[in-house]
């Protein structure tokens, strides 16, 4: 199995300072609209382990002509709105509007997903409208993110709106909405979205206290080779493969986990437990390469609980205008390596981040913005 990355960028800026003044699912008949009530997804009971078949795309939608063109006209309505700055509050007001205005079958999806992302945690919406022809050179610049109004971020945040709360964290990747993820030289061999090194399972922002609902990734380009994997695994997926003494002290406050190194000024967190909540269908909160147990007992444990979830991820190579996303509470994900050649013509995603509740943070949102400080 591969492990792959989760991020993305387009557009004719691509800010490294701060902000300016922004397979068909499984079962059911898709693309002609017809699907049987539930829209063909196949949702499995939670405690059912193991990964599927080498390259079936757990729940995924594909656009038809008349979808792709109505997104298109969302996108490129979005992109002539005032200042033409994803993060300015009034872009992102009128974004929240127009979202509502998607083609009905994507809305359908998006809000079954948000009810119950089912065993797998993922949607991955296809056919969305990403030209190759009118990308500029992938950027490839530590904390490169899209500024400009362009028809991808629009894309982008058009389907985060309708999901959820597209937010974002002072601290990274200096608050922009929507940040690229490219192979950058200096961080090559780093753990981070700007490496090319098979990147760590994990959850986005395991050692904050307001971690993202979900993480969306929108792929303009490929990597070259076209190997590039987005790794995922479910913990509903892995829940009764997991020995219950192992649960039991997963269950409890027996690690900490550190800041990544793209937050300027984060510490590691207090003590806390990997499995959270429910026993019958726990939330995960870990990342293998910053969570470290406090005890010798508890370091075994973790040990085998990755072992269980890599033996159990599939990986899936994002293409061009195809957008996953991943529900954070459940899924760890990460990234196989890549050969990048630093041409212009490197993989390229752009990530967004959503909340479910913006109430539940106002306290930490200056302003009510979507920015947490």
């Amino acid at each position: 199995m591969s492990i792959a990355d989760i991020s993305a960028g387009s557009g004719t800026s691509h800010d490294t300072a701060g902000p300016k003044e922004g397979a068909e699912s499984r079962s059911g008949a898709e693309v002609d609209g017809t699907a049987e009530p539930g829209y063909g997804v196949q949702v499995l009971d939670a405690a059912e382990p193991g990964p599927r078949a080498e390259g079936d795309i757990p729940v995924r939608l594909e656009l038809t002509g008349a979808e792709r063109a109505a997104v298109r006209e969302l996108a490129e309505r979005l992109t002539r709105v005032a200042p033409g700055l994803v993060d300015a509050h009034a872009w992102v007001a009128e974004a929240r509007r127009l979202s509502c205005r998607l083609p009905l079958r994507l809305l359908e999806r998006i809000r079954q997903y948000r009810s119950d992302p089912g065993p797998d945690g993922m949607l991955c919406l296809a056919g969305l409208p990403v030209e190759d022809g009118l990308l500029p050179e992938t950027p490839a610049v530590p904390d490169s993110v899209e500024r400009d109004a362009t028809v991808p971020s629009a894309v982008a945040m058009l389907i985060g709106q309708q999901l959820g709360e597209v937010i974002a964290y002072r601290d990274e990747k200096y608050g922009a909405l929507v940040q690229n993820v490219v192979p950058v030289p200096s961080l090559a061999a780093s753990q981070s979205n700007g490496g090319s090194v098979p990147l760590e399972f994990h959850i986005e922002n395991a050692f904050h206290p307001h971690r993202p609902h979900y993480v969306g990734l929108l792929c303009l380009r490929s990597d070259h080779e076209g190997t590039a994997g987005t790794q995922i695994c479910s913990v509903r997926r892995v829940l009764g493969l997991i020995d219950e003494a192992d649960r039991k002290i997963l269950e409890a406050p027996r690690f900490v986990t550190e800041a990544p190194p793209s937050f300027r000024s984060a510490e590691r967190t207090e003590a806390h437990p990997v499995l959270v909540g429910s026993p019958e269908d726990p939330d995960i909160r870990v990342d293998f390469n910053a969570t470290v147990a406090l005890d010798e007992e508890a370091a075994g444990a973790l040990v085998r609980l990755r072992e269980t979830m890599t033996d159990a991820s599939e990986s899936v190579v994002l293409r061009p205008g195809e957008l996953v996303f991943v529900d954070n509470r459940l899924v760890l994900h990460g990234r196989t390596n890549f050969v990048p050649r630093y041409d212009g013509r490197d993989r390229w995603l752009h990530r967004i981040f959503v909340h479910l509740d913006n109430r539940l943070t106002r306290a930490h949102r200056a302003g009510n913005g979507p920015v947490l400080v």
